[in-house]
This record gives structure tokens, C-alpha cells and sequence, in this order.
């Protein structure tokens, strides 16, 4: 019995980490959320409609059917003292208003890239730059797409060289847990550079 209770209150206890995966419309923000969630993903997808004709643009995704209108939202439990929550910011820009939100509590985020529209993903590199919220940058290789260097993507989104830049498969788990992982430990050594500063 013990045993039982000591369990209840150890998850009690344990530290939530709040990430964002952010980027423009049709990055893949869903996709990466749900390749690496442990539970179901919390999606607020709808389909597209004549109403977002001439709002939201479709360029370079013209067979995108969906778009997320709130947030998408995971998790992975790291273990019983760490669990990070991971929420999908909306990708167009009349959802910008949420992510001031969603941003809030959070210690990190994923900057989704697609190399077919990067301008897209500029909108998310300057909203983290303006709050000092640590973020990476994920280039999303699409299928197809040709396949940019990291170091001219850094260039193309002049984004510093502190900032952790790799290129990743949003559908792939492993993919999706490097992304994650570089993002946690870029975290780490900007909280020890606050500290220590």
C-alpha cells in the first residue's frame, strides 16, 4: 500500500515542461505533434472552405484539405518526474492572435521550416526573437522538395548562429525526438547563461 501511495505522490510532483511547435500554415506542426505524442493528440483541425478563399494562402500547399483553428496538443512523459507538453500554435495568420496565449509558461519552441515557402516560418523565428524564448529551427524535408543545407536555410532566415538548426522528418518519431531533444538542451544551456550572467 505504500508502494501505491508513493507512486501518486511522486506524479504529484513532477515538472511539466510547456514546448510550442510553431511555423506557417501547412509546415507540418500536426504531423510532428502526433508523430511523437504517447497519448491520442488533442487536434482542433477543420476542413478548409470557400470562406478562407483569398484568406488563408495556399501556395505550395494547394492539396492541403485541413487547418488547425486553435492548437494541437501532446505529451511524452520523459519519466515519472518529467512530462513535457508539447502544443501546436495555428499556422495562419488570423490565428496569430492565440499564440501570446500559448506562449505563456512555455521554456521553448520548435520553429517548423518548409525550404518550398520559407518565408512562412519568419512570422514565428521573429515573434520567439522579440520574447527571448529559446526556439530551434526544424526544417521539415518534405518529399520532393529540394533539399536545402542547413547553413543556407540559417542564412535565407538570418537567424543566429546560437540558435540550433536541423533538418528533420515531422512524420518520423526518432526524427521529431532529435528536434525535441536538441530543443531541451538548448533550453538548458540558455537558463545556465542566465544564471551565470
Amino acid at each position: 500500500m505504500a508502494s501505491g501511495n508513493s507512486e501518486h505522490r511522486r506524479s504529484l510532483t513532477a515538472t511539466a515542461v510547456k514546448l510550442l511547435i510553431a511555423g506557417g500554415f501547412g509546415v507540418g506542426k500536426t504531423t510532428m505533434v502526433g508523430s511523437v505524442s504517447e497519448v491520442p493528440p488533442l487536434r482542433t483541425e477543420e476542413v478548409l472552405t470557400s470562406a478562407s478563399e483569398g484568406v488563408d494562402d495556399l501556395s505550395g500547399v494547394e492539396r492541403k484539405t485541413t487547418t488547425t483553428v486553435a492548437l494541437d496538443f501532446g505529451r511524452i512523459t520523459i519519466n515519472p518526474e518529467l512530462i513535457l507538453y508539447l502544443f501546436g500554435t495555428p499556422g495562419q495568420d488570423r490565428f496569430w492572435f492565440m499564440w501570446d496565449e500559448l506562449a505563456q509558461g512555455a521554456l521553448g519552441a520548435v520553429v517548423l521550416a518548409d525550404t518550398r515557402r520559407l518565408e512562412s516560418c519568419f512570422p514565428a523565428v521573429d515573434f520567439f526573437e522579440r520574447r527571448g524564448l529559446p526556439f530551434v529551427v526544424g526544417v521539415n524535408c518534405f518529399d520532393g522538395a529540394y533539399r536545402y543545407g542547413t547553413e543556407e536555410v540559417r542564412a535565407a532566415l538570418d537567424v543566429d548562429m546560437s540558435v540550433p538548426l536541423l533538418l528533420c522528418d515531422a512524420r518520423d518519431k526518432e526524427s521529431t525526438k532529435q528536434v525535441l531533444v536538441t530543443l531541451i538542451q538548448h533550453v538548458m544551456v540558455n537558463a545556465e547563461l542566465a544564471a551565470s550572467g
